[in-house]
């Protein structure tokens, strides 16, 4: 048997240093991390951004619900106006815009004014049944109580065409895949 005050060679001594990670597994941990990361954000990037299709359908609905928030908070009959050759819409009233501009309402922070971007067309602008695609401008009222004209609008683009549909009782847009 060991003598207690002077212990075997061979027997264990407990230390104070507790088992932790080295920083070569920690390194390698955040690198791996890393990794994942870097391969993930090109698709995290791209679904925050907003292009094409998605911006136009955006605008489009923003314009809307700018038109509808303005005729209820005014109490009076307010309309989005659009200029299918020009592929420019907005709310009727707001300054801005230009060519290629946006204006947006600084409080709602909704688009006012917006230009279709590159590689999107309106395919159809239908109001009450009549389609005002080849008119110079057309004009869809927005009423205090929040309903508003009958209208469906085409976007065709790269990605396909997306239907916009204003529901009258509503005032409120819908968006869904066009109907072949």
């Amino acid at each position: 048997m060991a003598n207690r005050k002077n212990p075997s060679p061979f027997v264990i001594r407990h230390s104070s240093f507790r088992r932790a990670f080295t920083l070569i597994e920690i390194m390698i941990v955040v690198g791996i991390i890393g990794l994942v990361a870097a391969m993930g954000m090109p698709s995290v990037v791209k679904s925050l951004q907003k292009d094409g299709m998605r911006k136009a359908v955006s605008d489009v609905q923003d314009v809307f619900f700018s038109a509808r928030e303005r005729a209820i908070l005014t109490n009076q009959k307010t309309a989005a106006v659009f200029y299918p050759r020009e592929r420019r819409f907005g709310v009727e009233g707001t300054a801005g815009g230009g060519e290629a501009g946006t204006v947006v309402n600084t409080h709602s922070g909704k688009t006012l004014v917006a230009t279709l971007p590159d590689g999107v067309e309106f395919g159809m602008l239908d109001i009450f049944r009549q389609d005002y695609v080849q008119s110079d401008w057309a004009k869809i009222f927005f009423n205090p109580d929040g309903t508003c004209d009958e209208a469906v609008l085409v976007l065709i683009g790269k990605g396909g065409p997306e239907k916009i549909t204003l529901e009258y009782a509503t005032g409120m847009p819908v968006v869904s895949e066009v109907d072949r």
